[in-house]
């Protein structure tokens, strides 16, 4: 069988990194089409060895196509997602629109594919926050095990987290620095060049960001709503991939060893874990990569039944991307959705 996609945000980082996953894996398509607003309407993009025109969202006709993988924006998703989904066309969506929705599965395809069976009470799936998305990966199989009880989570995030302007203010501070001109701060609340900064979204009121409150309510929602976490978000200087230092309290004794080996045999984890100069990961390995690598084992003897790990995860592809194909290729394999087309 093969069916008809649409990459709704073609041009952007995720859109074009959705178009290459897409290829890549070999996703059963009779046709790819790519999306995106009038203003983009005609520019280019690449799909494997071939070339799309993309086309305009606002003229587009959904009712032959199957799945609409979706990374505009959460504003956009909001306007669109529901009308696509009426024409019966799967929308998995990369926004935040949708993921606290009840009436719509929020999936990882490692931690909770049995979620993706709600999918037709909107026909919207969502994906997750990309700090979530690598830090489930990670707890899911130690979950299983030993039960989590409390999660405290600093993450160290890319500036490709905040699409191509974010690369592009890191890349033009950095030069300016090194020529001793004037460093523009547009993006980002204060310089990101040899800098980090402890702010990622919107302050809320009770001090926490948006972002840090994303982690929470994903992770209970996908996870387990009993599990407790606290997070502290951080921009740091990194173009790709997405690191996270996670402290980690079970119910049940667990040593660095036996999360070692459970860590190793679980779906898109890979441990590296080595102590020596080197013998971990960091995010610059990790770019262009599908794992959810794990590095830093080791317990935590502050807290009964402790540990601590590394968490490192191109935020572009597991983040993002990838997790959306994931799911389109979930959908498929349960025989969730059919082709409208059939083949001739």
């Amino acid at each position: 069988m093969s069916f008809k996609v649409a990459v709704v945000g073609a041009t952007g980082n995720v859109g074009r990194e959705m178009l290459n996953i897409l290829d890549e894996r070999g996703f059963p398509a009779s046709e790819v089409v790519a999306l995106a607003s009038r203003r983009s309407q005609g520019t280019e993009v690449s799909f494997g060895d071939r070339t799309l025109k993309v086309k305009a969202l606002d003229t587009y006709d959904f009712s032959d196509t199957d799945i609409c993988v979706m990374s505009a924006g959460g504003n956009v998703s909001k306007e669109w997602s529901p009308k696509i989904g009426k024409q019966g066309c799967v929308v998995i969506d990369n926004s935040s629109a949708f993921r606290y929705d009840p009436d719509v599965p929020l999936i990882v395809p490692e931690v909770n594919p049995d979620a993706i069976e709600q999918f037709s009470r909107k026909n919207i799936i969502a994906n997750p926050n990309c700090s979530t998305a690598q830090l489930v990966v990670a707890l899911k199989p130690l979950h299983d095990v030993a039960t989590i009880k409390r999660v405290v989570v600093a993450t160290y995030q890319s500036v490709s987290g905040a699409g191509k302007e974010g690369m592009d203010e890191l890349f033009a501070q950095t030069r300016a620095v090194f020529v001793a001109d004037q460093v523009d701060v547009k993006k980002f609340t204060k310089r990101i060049a040899f800098n980090v900064i402890p702010h990622i979204d919107v302050f809320l009121d009770d001090g926490f960001t948006k972002e840090e409150w994303k982690m929470v309510a994903e992770t209970k929602k996908m996870l387990d709503p009993k599990i407790k976490l606290t997070a502290t978000c951080v921009r740091v200087p990194v173009f790709i991939g997405h690191s996270e230092a996670v402290n980690i309290e079970f119910e049940k004794p667990i040593t660095a060893d036996e999360a070692r080996e459970i860590l190793r045999e679980a779906p898109g984890c890979q441990v590296l874990d080595k102590r020596e100069n080197g013998g971990y990961i960091t995010p610059l390995e990790s770019a262009g990569e599908d794992a959810t690598f794990i590095s830093r084992i080791r317990e935590d003897s502050t807290v009964d039944n402790g540990l601590s790990m590394w968490v490192v995860s191109d935020n572009l592809r597991k983040g993002a991307a990838l997790n959306a194909v994931q799911i389109a290729e979930l959908l498929v394999e349960r025989g969730l959705i059919q082709p409208k087309k059939k083949a001739a």
